[in-house]
């Protein structure tokens, strides 16, 4: 847990790009055997011999001598086409045209959160996913997500007289500057749309000289009901995030692996360490000395658990 884990500025780290590809196609004209002009679409420089070609020439017909050359504008010529019979005296003479058809096709976007990586099988972790992620989670396939956070959650206000109240209506507004508020609605309308149960678990970014008990006590019950769904193998495919994915994450994490995994400490510090680009020392002081009460059912214990 750490300051820094907030979720401003989140509308500046992703920008939405329409990525297109341009196909190009060739249509060309045949004059087959006694039938009328056909179309069809040449989509490589390499000969090709239709089916229709072939039923309509006789057993030893074949095609040859077909030549392409490709031009700076990407076109096909096709010339010299002779398709020649060889016991008797049908040939085939077949003249070609080419044009360029450029085609626009949107390609499917699948961008991952922010500090989104896997932790187990079915297990992932990450920042707090924006409008551009949604399709991304969407094909994970998730059945449970765990946000340790405090968006949406009321902060707890003391009575205050009215200048305070000015004061602190004033600094919601500037601290809500980014829109963080419009985000967490837009993710909590998405959930709302798919099968996913959402775990909103209070959690407050520590702060030193860490002398708020009720917020550690706050962050100790969240923490133990996040391990205690870890636990349970049925809500997997399963999403832990926060605001930036690095500290509150992290700190989830470090514990997964001391409790249920039996990591060293070294190897959970030094993980914690690759996400949160900095120690954080209350985080690994609670990762190193906190020993909650799990209970575990065997039926549902997922492989990864050694406990």
């Amino acid at each position: 847990m750490h300051k820094n884990d907030d979720i401003a500025n989140l509308n500046d780290i992703y920008s939405t790009r329409a990525i297109n590809g341009t196909i190009s196609s060739l249509e060309e004209t045949k004059t087959p055997i006694n039938g009328p002009v056909t179309k069809g679409i040449i989509p490589s420089k390499e000969p090709i011999i239709r089916s229709n070609d072939i039923a309509q020439a006789p057993n030893n017909e074949h095609i040859e001598n077909q030549e392409f050359k490709a031009t700076d504008n990407n076109k096909i010529d096709s010339s010299n086409t002779e398709s020649t019979k060889q016991d008797g005296n049908l040939q085939i003479s077949t003249e070609s045209r080419s044009e360029t058809i450029s085609r626009f096709y949107p390609r499917p976007q699948y961008v991952p959160p922010l500090n989104f990586s896997l932790v187990e099988d079915k297990i992932y972790r990450s920042g707090f996913p924006m409008p551009i992620n949604y399709p991304y989670l969407k094909q994970l396939g998730l059945k449970t997500i765990i946000y340790l956070g405090d968006l949406g959650h009321e902060s707890k206000k003391k009575k205050k007289d009215k200048k305070d109240k000015d004061k602190s209506e004033k600094s919601e507004k500037k601290k809500d500057k980014h829109g963080t508020a419009e985000i967490m609605a837009q993710y909590q309308e998405w959930i709302t749309t798919t099968d996913i149960t959402f775990h909103n678990l209070r959690m407050e970014s520590s702060q030193e000289p860490f002398n708020r008990p009720d917020e550690h006590q706050q962050a100790q019950e969240s923490l133990a009901i996040a391990l205690q769904l870890i636990l349970n193998k049925d809500n997997f495919p399963m999403l832990i995030h926060s605001n930036k994915g690095k500290h509150r994450t992290g700190l989830l994490v470090g514990l997964m692996r001391k409790l249920l995994q039996g990591w060293c400490m070294s190897g959970i510090f030094e993980e914690y360490e690759k996400f949160a680009m900095g120690k954080s020392e209350f985080d690994l002081e609670l990762i190193e000395l906190w020993q909650p009460e799990l209970w575990v059912d065997d039926d549902c214990k997922p492989d990864f658990v050694r406990i």
